[in-house]
């Protein structure tokens, strides 16, 4: 089953994955178990992640149904958005980079590994 997700995966969603890797990477080395911050990221979620689906199209239960993460990408990014923005906020970061370069060095390196396995997967698949 994964062997197929990755045969049928197309270079915007192996991008979109990565930003997830990035995203998982530094939120795991800045964790703040601050239920203000992850209760604000979540309504940030849910008021943009509407908004975008609205912009977007309907939002009804066919289309959750039908493009389910579609639907989950549009309300999860403004989640992880401001979240990585709370948590690293007056941490040194530039953009999404790290002052740290090991840190960086390891978001790059998960990245790669999943792009390597993706496309080996695709490959042989």
């Amino acid at each position: 089953m994964i062997f197929s997700y990755f045969k049928n995966l197309s270079n915007g969603i192996l991008i979109l994955w990565c930003y997830l890797i990035w995203y998982l990477v530094m939120a795991s080395l800045y964790f703040a178990p601050d239920v203000r911050l992850w209760g604000n990221s979540m309504g940030v979620a849910v008021i943009v992640g509407t908004a975008l689906i609205l912009a977007t199209g309907p939002l009804n239960l066919t289309r959750i149904r039908t493009q389910f993460f579609q639907v989950m990408r549009l309300v999860l990014c403004p989640f992880f958005v401001s979240s990585f923005s709370a948590l690293t906020k007056g941490k040194g970061f530039f953009l999404v980079f790290s002052p740290v370069m090991l840190e960086n060095l390891t978001a790059v390196i998960a990245c790669l590994i999943f792009v390597i396995v993706a496309k080996l997967a695709k490959k042989y698949a």
